[in-house]
């Protein structure tokens, strides 16, 4: 899957998308690193703010986290730091994007993002 923003550009070529527990739980725990173009969707099924909070447990790395809303919305980002207990969206959101650091720069509060096959 790819992540596609407003003016149409790829953000992220090699997503994967995260809708089971198991899939969500596991994230990029005890991977090594991120590629550039590569990332994660968590997916729920409705918005929350305790749903979608992330955990940097045995992840060895920095990424970008960035909170979507029902239609897509940027509502919130955050350089998660490797091994930090808790990151967590003020607002609720129903997708975690989960990318390398760089994506940050790549992004803006409520801009609007695509997720294509």
């Amino acid at each position: 899957m790819k992540v596609i923003n407003a003016q149409g550009e790829t953000l992220l070529q090699q997503v994967k998308w995260c809708a089971s527990f198991g899939t969500k739980l596991r994230g990029l725990m005890f991977r090594r690193s991120i590629a550039a173009d590569e990332g994660l969707v968590l997916a729920e099924s409705r918005s929350s703010i305790a749903a979608t909070s992330i955990h940097m447990f045995f992840v060895p790395f920095d990424i970008a986290a960035i909170w979507l809303d029902d239609d897509r919305r940027v509502v919130h980002t955050a350089l998660a730091k490797a091994w930090h207990p808790y990151y967590a969206s003020p607002q609720a959101a129903r997708y975690v994007l989960e990318g390398p650091p760089a994506l940050l720069q790549r992004v803006t509060m409520g801009e609007q993002l695509q997720f294509e096959e």
